[in-house]
């Protein structure tokens, strides 16, 4: 039992929930505010970082840029990252690297630099954190086991090591799974006992046959076997328990309705739910909450959700991936909760709704927890520092259907009403102009 974890006297336990900060080396100031605002507001018991922590396509990781795990580094860079390196004064990836291990420590000691940068709010007032990991975070040619090891690093890490000297997994351990992939037990405020678990899950980054992946198979069975250890230290039949990882399950739809396309704020869905556009189901959703672009999750449904129904204990789930989203919905008993972007360097929402989710349980009724988000508008309330980038961010344009999705917004249906209009009459007004017959003066 990890005796820093625990109910406070009062029967509360505090976490916070940080998404997204997907940043590069120099992490923006306005995301690091953020989340020095949000602790200074929340006074959390522990930190969770839900994947995405590392801009892994960053210009500065060009050289060591890996598409998929089965990538060439510094081979099939994207034109965006090309472009982007050409814009910051860079090379645009088309040579090739001299040194690969070299370029390799250098894109290592990038990686550690941007967690010094986010993590020091949190680390200088020795609050304990844990992490897993997202899409983007190996993209930067730095594994995740690598990550692991340097998150260990700094003082309040809560990671354990998922590997022995082998490199084998730890299966002596069953609070472990895999890195990314481990329980967080938090006793009760007396530390008699397991109040709640907290499991920290590597949704996976990319699927093989395109689209976004999902836990492994081995991910899935532990969900169970751990509930059943942490419970077997407790005098109740099932711990309470709540799963945060990055990538949400299939499952988030239940909480949408399918509306009509012409239906203002809708948004299509991903994959293999483009068919439909969906707005947020209220029956079932916490009021509040906002849908900003249709769930990226997995078209492959491994079962996670079906897992958590079928074990005795599980509550909730909660995500990142998906920027813009910021909702909460009950599902046959099981909430999924997303928290947004936090970061300043990637697409999202508008500044102001940028945020930290926290969630404060009460060792009575743990699932009957509060939540809300600790927003930039809120707690910062100042113009961010790179406006023209957060608004390129708010409005990117990534294919028809965010480009379909924008223009649900009836503001901007409205903009580009008016502009069309207006164009429309000043090319009518051309048009007429040059139908007009020519007029000769004659002088006498």
């Amino acid at each position: 039992m990890n005796s820093q974890l625990r109910f406070r006297k009062d029967g509360t336990f505090r976490v916070l929930q940080l998404a997204d900060v997907q940043d590069g080396p120099e992490v923006s100031q306005d995301a690091i505010d953020l989340i020095e605002a949000a602790i200074e507001e929340s006074d959390p018991d522990l930190v969770v970082l839900t994947g995405d922590q590392i801009r892994g396509y960053d210009p500065a990781y060009l050289a060591t840029f890996r598409s998929r795990h089965d990538s060439v580094s510094g081979e099939d860079i994207p034109l965006g990252i090309r472009l982007e390196s050409v814009i910051n004064g860079g090379c645009d990836g088309s040579k090739s690297v001299p040194d690969p291990e070299r370029a390799l420590e250098d894109s290592r000691r990038k990686v550690l630099s941007t967690f010094q940068q986010f993590l020091a709010p949190i680390v200088s007032r020795g609050i304990p954190f844990a992490a897993t990991y997202g899409n983007h975070d190996f993209q930067c040619g730095v594994s995740i086991d690598e990550q692991d090891d340097m998150y260990r690093s700094f003082t309040g890490c809560l990671n354990p090591v998922s590997q022995s000297g082998d490199g084998h997994h730890n299966n002596e351990d069953p609070l472990v799974c895999e890195t990314g992939t481990f329980c967080l037990p938090i006793s009760s405020s007396t530390g008699s006992q397991i109040a709640m678990g907290l499991m920290m899950v590597n949704s996976g980054d990319f699927a093989p046959q395109g689209g976004y992946g999902s836990p492994s198979a081995q991910a899935i069975e532990w969900l169970s076997n751990v509930e059943e250890a942490i419970s077997a230290q407790s005098d109740t039949d099932s711990v309470p328990s709540l799963v945060f990882q990055h990538i949400p399950v299939p499952e988030y739809y239940r909480c949408l309705n399918k509306v009509s396309p012409f239906t203002w704020h809708a948004v299509e869905g991903y994959r293999a739910f483009s068919d439909a556009c969906y707005t947020l189901n209220q029956e079932v959703c916490r009021p509040g909450g906002i849908l900003g672009e249709g769930p990226c999750c997995s078209e492959e449904n491994v079962g996670e959700f079906q897992q958590l129904q079928d074990t005795s204990g599980y509550f909730a789930m909660f995500s990142g991936h998906d920027h813009k989203n910021a909702f909460i919905g009950n599902i046959d008993g099981i909430d999924l909760g997303y928290a947004p972007t936090c970061g300043f360097c990637s697409y999202g929402p508008k500044a102001s709704d940028r945020a930290l989710r926290l969630l404060v349980f009460s060792e009575d009724d743990p699932a009957g927890y509060d939540s809300r988000l600790l927003t930039y508008g809120n707690l910062v309330a100042r113009r961010p520092r790179h406006p023209l980038r957060v608004l390129v961010g708010e409005y990117m344009v990534s294919g028809m259907p965010s480009l379909r999705d924008m223009l649900r917004n009836p503001k901007i249906a409205v903009g580009v009403l008016v502009v069309a209009m207006s164009a429309l009459k000043v090319w009518c007004r051309a048009w007429s102009h040059k139908r007009l017959p020519h007029r000769t003066s004659y002088k006498s």
